[in-house]
């Protein structure tokens, strides 16, 4: 493997991935080609990477793995199904579309994910993790006539998920011909945490497990011509040394641990295993950001990067993040509140909870990639007087609602939600958008929604919905926001109420709800409208609508989230409870997915800009 000290600046030099377009230009090279091609694949995603940004460690640490999947496998028919997604670059090189990796994240550009309408080869589409093996399933099952193969690639961080089990049971019960290769590289994002993460770690740490492997190598790379016995062998050997193990007990065939960055064993090994009967589990070791010294010294940082700026570039000053604000609070929250516990699935470091995790350790949580079990685990708590504080994105909430109404909100428990990336999240694409909180949360009794305008807005809902007597949410956008003046003080705000920004005498009202108050202030002074800012969607301040609605002619809510189900509709449904006259205009997200882009050009995309907002204003006027 060629190792590179920094990511190149310009086009490197990439002789046998030049005469390789698609696999089927891969199937007749040598094994000193293969390697080549993988250092050239290495090469041409760095650089690549570096000129648009993107993730990063995951797609270096496959490399090797991906163009033996290529090599041995007749894509697209077969199907290979790569978990989450944040590997699947040099997928993507080999797939036809290496020439546009550099437009990877951007508007028009390659989606990050697999995608089935980018590429037949994008066998499903992915984002949220866990989801490879149930897929994969699907299509074994459905191929079962046919001579298709079927590959389900996940990581280690995803086999946490309870989803990923699931899968492996039925897999085990029905045993259909596939492949699962766990692509074992000791993180998921942040570290990896959990009972079978140390379960993996003793496996590979074993030597007498090496050294049986190693010994065995040479016989099982005949495994076709000695099948049968070689298999009873094999069980035999998995006995002597993990006794019990899980995946045999579900089922599979488990093979490993081998060398995930060693060309020649893979090919060995997963030639032989394509054509086994019966679901095969492979386990394979890989580095995280392999081929970067960097990155492999800092396999957090390097998960995903931004643009390599210029050297002459200016660094714009910014201020802190939302998760940085969210970071704060919740340190100086815990320090005259010794019951308030911190619990995240797997994204301590994305939603701001390091220094949490340093100065509280014994009250943070980190559950891995679990959403579902974060929740009720919250609930748990609750249910003992503690004081949780689940830290979560919005796209990644949706995987724990049933537990959100069931164990939290039917039991009116006091637990809260910090809900990052909410709304449009920008480069990341529909998969990861939190668009839809407002409405799925609105409907659940007990639940209180708080949608601070800026920073410092952030902080005080914040406090408000810690001490709130019940479930409540507090959702905020990805990055920073007005840059607003932080008070220190964990003063709350009283719950409902909203607040007059501007006053102005116009027949036009505008309601803001949330981070687009920068936008909703210029559309209300084009307007020549008053602007409330109301900060709860859930529940609403009515007091305050019926005071500055009467005698206008239109009302225009603002938020950044799905129109369907949302605060404007809440708004709406107000309108309509008090039979009142008032058009309503509601600005938000519209029924569909929103491909990715930057955040500013969703919101372009969208008509969520300052633009869209008075030209849709004055369409429903006119």
């Amino acid at each position: 493997m060629k190792i590179f000290s920094e990511i190149p600046s310009t086009p490197p030099k990439t002789p046998v991935l030049d005469k390789v377009n698609l696999p089927e230009d891969i199937k007749n090279l040598t094994s000193v080609e293969l390697k080549s091609l993988a250092d050239d694949v290495r090469a041409h995603m760095l650089y690549s990477v570096g000129q648009s940004g993107g993730h990063l460690g995951g797609g270096l640490g496959v490399v090797e793995l991906t163009v033996v999947l290529q090599y041995l496998y007749n894509t697209p028919e077969d199907k290979i199904v790569w978990d989450v997604g944040h590997q699947a670059y040099p997928h993507k090189i080999l797939t036809g579309r290496k020439e546009t990796l550099t437009s990877i994240r951007h508007k028009d550009g390659l989606a990050p994910f697999p995608n089935r309408e980018e590429s037949e080869y994008d066998a499903f589409g992915v984002g949220h993790s866990s989801t490879s093996i149930s897929a994969a399933l699907g299509m074994a099952i459905a191929n079962n006539n046919t001579n298709k193969k079927v590959v389900a690639v996940i990581g280690d961080g995803a086999m946490t998920a309870g989803m990923a089990f699931e899968g492996l049971a039925h897999a085990g019960h029905v045993k259909p011909n596939m492949l699962i290769i766990l692509n074992d590289n000791d993180m998921s994002i942040s570290e990896n945490v959990g009972g079978l993460n140390n379960y993996f770690s003793r496996i590979w740490a074993s030597k007498v497990y090496k050294g049986i492997r190693k010994s065995g190598k040479s016989f099982l790379e005949n495994l076709p011509q000695a099948h049968h016995i070689a298999r009873k062998v094999e069980t035999q050997m998995k006995a002597m040394v993990a006794p019990g193990s899980i995946f045999e007990e579900l089922g599979l065939n488990y093979i490993g641990p081998i060398d995930g960055h060693d060309i020649n064993e893979l090919v060995k090994v997963i030639g032989n295993l394509k054509d086994f009967e019966g679901p095969q589990f492979l386990h394979v070791i890989t580095k995280k950001g392999a081929g970067l010294d960097p990155a492999e010294a800092d396999r957090i940082g390097f998960h995903a990067i931004g643009k390599i700026k210029p050297l002459d570039a200016k660094n714009k000053k910014n201020g802190p993040k939302y998760q940085d604000v969210f970071g704060q609070w919740i340190v100086d929250m815990a320090a005259v509140d010794e019951d308030l516990i911190a619990i995240t699935p797997a994204m301590r470091e994305g939603s701001g909870l390091v220094n949490f995790s340093k100065e509280f350790p014994e009250r943070f949580f980190d559950v891995a990639i679990a959403e579902q079990h974060a929740v009720t685990l919250a609930a748990g708590m609750a249910c003992e007087n503690k004081k949780p504080v689940v830290a979560i994105y919005s796209t990644f909430l949706q995987r724990a609602y049933d537990q959100l109404i069931h164990d939290v909100a039917l039991q009116n428990l006091n637990v809260l939600f910090a809900i990052d990336r909410a709304g449009l999240v920008g480069e990341d694409g529909p998969t990861h958008s939190g668009n839809y909180d407002l409405t799925y949360l609105r409907c659940i009794p007990n639940m209180m929604i708080a949608v601070p305008a800026d920073e410092n807005e952030a902080r005080k809902l914040l406090t408000t919905a810690f001490i709130y007597n019940g479930p409540a949410a507090v959702r905020y956008p990805r990055g920073g926001g007005i840059n607003s003046t932080i008070e220190l003080e964990l003063d709350p705000v009283e719950v409902g109420k909203g607040r007059v920004i501007s006053e102005r005498e116009s027949d036009m009202l505008v309601m803001n709800f949330g981070a687009l108050i920068g936008t909703a202030q210029e559309v209300a002074q084009e307007l020549n409208a008053t602007l409330l800012d109301m900060r709860f969607v859930k529940p609403l301040d009515k007091e305050l609508m019926n005071k500055y609605s009467n005698g206008k002619k239109a009302i225009i809510t603002i938020e950044d989230g799905a129109i369907s189900g949302g605060a404007g509709s809440a708004v709406s449904e107000w309108i309509q409870e008090n039979k009142m006259q008032q058009q309503i205009i509601i600005c938000g997200i519209p029924d569909k997915f929103v491909d990715h882009a930057s955040r500013d050009e969703m919101l372009e995309m969208t008509g969520l800009d300052t633009k869209g907002i008075l030209v849709k204003v004055e369409d429903s006027l006119s």
